[in-house]
C-alpha cells in the first residue's frame, strides 16, 4: 500500500484551511486517511502551521512520500532536515549531539526569521495607520480652512450688503426731508 503525506481541504469557498494527513494514495483527497498529523492555515500572515513533527518523521522513516506542498511544509518546519541529520547519525558521519546542535541552530535561525517577519508586518500596519491619520488630519485642516474662508467671504458679503442698504436708506431718508 503506497502512503502519502498530503493536504486535506476544509473550510469554505475562497477561505480554505487544510489538515495535514497520512493517507493511502488511492483514497480521495478529502476522504479516508490513516492519521492526521497537523494543520495548515494559509489565510493568516504568516501562514499558521501546527505539525506533530515526531509523527511526520516516523511516517517519513517508514516510507511515506510527501506531496509537493506537504514537502514544503515539512521542510519549513524542519522535519526533512531532522530526517537528513538522522541519516548522517545512522551512517556515523556525525554524533547525535552534533545533529541536535545543528538542528537547534537551524531552528533558532528559523524562529528569528519568523519573528522578524511578524515585527515587520506589525510595524507596517502601524505605519499605515499613522499615515492614514496624518492624511485625515490634513484633509480636516483643509476643510476647516475652506469653511473659515467661506465664512469670512459670507461675512464680508453681508457687511457689504448692509453698507449698501444703509447707503440706500440714507438718501431715501434725506429725500422726504428735501421735499418738505
Amino acid at each position: 500500500m503506497a502512503v502519502k503525506i498530503r493536504l486535506q481541504r476544509h473550510g469554505k469557498k475562497n477561505f480554505a484551511f487544510f489538515h495535514i494527513v497520512v493517507a493511502d494514495t488511492r483514497a480521495p483527497r478529502d476522504g479516508r486517511y490513516i492519521e492526521q498529523i497537523g494543520s495548515y492555515n494559509p489565510n493568516t500572515n504568516p501562514a499558521t502551521i501546527v505539525l506533530n513533527s515526531e509523527r511526520a518523521l516516523a511516517w517519513l522513516n517508514v516510507g511515506a512520500e510527501p506531496t509537493l506542498v506537504a514537502r514544503r511544509i515539512l521542510s519549513y518546519e524542519g522535519v526533512l532536515l531532522k530526517k537528513h541529520l538522522q541519516g548522517g547519525v545512522a551512517k556515523g558521519a556525525l554524533t547525535q549531539e552534533q545533529a541536535d546542535a545543528k538542528f537547534a541552530a537551524w531552528k533558532a535561525e528559523q524562529d528569528k526569521k519568523i519573528a522578524a517577519k511578524k515585527d515587520g508586518l506589525s510595524k507596517a500596519a502601524a505605519d499605515k495607520a499613522k499615515a492614514a491619520a496624518e492624511a485625515e488630519a490634513k484633509v480636516n485642516q483643509q476643510r476647516a480652512e475652506a469653511l473659515a474662508k467661506k465664512k469670512a467671504e459670507a461675512e464680508a458679503a453681508a457687511a457689504a450688503k448692509a453698507a449698501e442698504e444703509a447707503a440706500a436708506a440714507e438718501p431715501a431718508a434725506d429725500a422726504p426731508a428735501q421735499e418738505a
